[in-house]
């Protein structure tokens, strides 16, 4: 302690985590995940707090483990003697194994928030705001056509290990060994699009041949269950069509987007090593193959008083995160709303005032927030989409009158609609009005209000407490004082940053979502003890790396 102490003076991110935070990092929580009987083990605890430090220095397994060994405020955080060794670098590979098959990816975060909540730092309500960035996958970027070729290849990989007599019975190994040996991606595709279109075939046919003898009878039966040969199986489906010719021949051909029809993104397989993995893109410029990360953090700037300091001290608590949220890369932020006020109810550190972007809110999400947790949402809400409001001329929805209990829609001109459907649109309620074409044709309005030929003006809308509720949302954010208040939510753009300069969020170190998951769990965990130190020691952040012609820039843009 005393060589701690004089090596730093002004303490350390893992001498605050020790004293202050010491019993976020004890052994119990985990006993779960780790047996009473075998082998000594390293403390779970202890390999928690260096999976946490590992991320708050963005290191890799072997650096962490060699920190242990020679640092001596991570000695000291470790309860160590300056001489202890440490321990081999596979055995946080292994913790992480672990907690992932436990399911035990956020329990050193929610200990650490309870902890916080005991300490006054964190609680439920005040303001809390939500951004999301996108994630690479641990996984290289495959065309359609090497997909193609390494799911044949990670198949025959897995079954010269499972079963390598078998395997060498029902192939020709020498001559898949040489095709399939290398990786697809490796070397140099045919530029010919007619050699391309040969080898997509060869693939397609090494796929149907190897798994027709997976599945015959005279192959063992756990053959069929391995998860490679699974994931041969959908890449066969989502990837090429068999039929056959009018000779009775079979044909196996690759999928075509226009003639054949290819899955939607969300459920096609990207990679044979990464099934999670999903293209997704954002914009014209955006994309990417992989997930999506949410993080939340409470953005209170009220004065703060914690544990048993000097009362007079009255500073703003740290913003810190308390929620961590991790989706497949085709997920809208939209979905995520809701079950991140889910995981906060659990957590009992729900806000009053949740900001989020545009991404976020629907007239459904606004009500639930507000019904079912309690929470107004600070965002701004998606305007009328008809022509009309794009053309910013003519009848857009407001300009009509809905009046839910007669079932009635009344336009500008004081016309009564003449059918009032309720439906589902997506997997939403909504009601769908139908003026009728007599109605409509003789109207001097009509050329403001529809340019159907035959029938009337058509609305769609959300039933009533949807409708009220989007209606309100799209009111209040047309005034200045929302517009004043909704300024607080950029903050968060700077947690995303940070996250990404500090953990390296933005690159999945492993594969799976569940590991993905547990990433950026402690990401968000090493954020928190570097903003606790910086709390606690009274010294600030660094300030961002920001060039004066960029300051300039900002300030005139405000």
């Amino acid at each position: 302690m005393l060589v701690a102490r004089a090596a730093f003076p002004h303490g350390s991110v893992a001498m605050s985590a020790r004293d202050e935070l010491g019993e976020v990092f004890g052994d119990e929580q985990f006993a779960a995940a780790f047996g009473s009987r075998g082998a000594p083990a390293e403390s779970p605890g202890a390999l928690a707090l260096v999976t946490a430090l590992q991320y708050v220095e963005n290191l890799t397994d072997r650096q962490a483990a060699q920190m242990v060994a020679r640092a001596i405020d991570w000695k000291y955080a470790l309860g160590l003697d300056l001489t202890d060794p440490g321990f081999d670098a596979s055995v946080l590979s292994k913790f992480r194994a672990r907690l992932v098959e436990h399911g035990l990816e956020e329990q050193v975060f929610t200990t650490m928030l309870t902890v916080l909540a005991g300490k006054g730092l964190v609680g439920a309500g005040g303001k809390q705001r939500t951004d999301s960035t996108h994630v690479i996958g641990a996984v290289r970027d495959l065309n359609r056509l090497e997909l193609a070729g390494e799911a044949v290849r990670a198949c025959l990989e897995a079954l010269s290990v499972a079963a390598p007599a078998w395997l060498a019975t029902v192939i020709d190994v020498g001559e898949w060994a040489h095709r399939y040996g290398p990786r697809v991606d490796s070397w140099r595709l045919p530029a010919s699009a007619a050699k391309r279109d040969r080898l997509a075939q060869v693939y397609g046919a090494d796929a149907v041949a190897l798994l027709r003898a997976v599945f015959t009878p005279a192959a063992p039966p756990w053959l069929a269950e391995m998860p490679a040969v699974q994931t041969l199986r959908i890449v066969l489906v989502q990837n090429y069509h068999i039929t056959t010719d009018t000779r009775g021949r079979e044909v196996i051909r690759r999928r075509e987007a226009d003639t054949d029809g290819l899955p939607p993104a969300r459920s096609r397989i990207t990679s044979p090593y990464d099934t999670d993995t999903r293209w997704a893109a954002k914009g014209d410029d955006l994309f990417w193959n992989g997930y999506k990360v949410h993080l939340t953090e409470t953005c209170d700037d009220e004065p703060h008083t914690a544990g048993q300091g000097d009362p007079a001290d009255r500073r703003p608590a740290p913003n810190l995160i308390t929620n961590v949220a991790t989706t497949a890369a085709t997920v809208p932020d939209v979905k995520a709303t809701t079950g991140i006020h889910q995981q906060l109810h659990d957590r009992q550190l729900l806000p009053d005032e949740h900001y989020l972007d545009s991404g976020y809110p629907s007239a459904e999400t606004i009500a639930t927030a507000a019904t079912s947790y309690g929470v107004t949402l600070v965002t701004p809400a998606l305007l009328d989409q008809s022509a009309q409001a794009r053309a910013c001329g003519g009848f857009d929805k407001s300009a009509f009158t809905i009046d839910f209990d007669t079932r009635q829609v009344t336009c500008p001109q004081q016309r009564t609609s003449s059918h009032w459907h309720p439906a589902t649109q997506r997997g939403t309620d909504v009601i769908v009005v139908k003026f009728a074409g007599p109605t409509c044709r003789p109207c001097p309005a009509r050329a403001q209000c529809t340019t159907a030929k035959r029938g009337g003006r058509q609305l769609t809308f959300y039933p009533r407490d949807l409708h009220h509720a989007l209606a309100a949302a799209r009111t209040q954010q047309n005034t200045t004082g929302w517009a004043n208040k909704y300024k607080l939510r950029a903050g968060v753009e700077g947690t995303i940053s940070q996250a990404l300069a500090i953990t390296g969020i933005r690159r999945a170190r492993y594969r799976g979502t569940a590991k993905t998951h547990l990433q950026h769990v402690f990401s968000a965990i090493a954020l928190n003890l570097i903003r606790l130190h910086t709390w606690w020691t009274r010294h600030p952040l660094p300030p961002a790396r920001t060039s004066n012609l960029q300051r300039l820039d900002l300030a005139l843009a405000a």
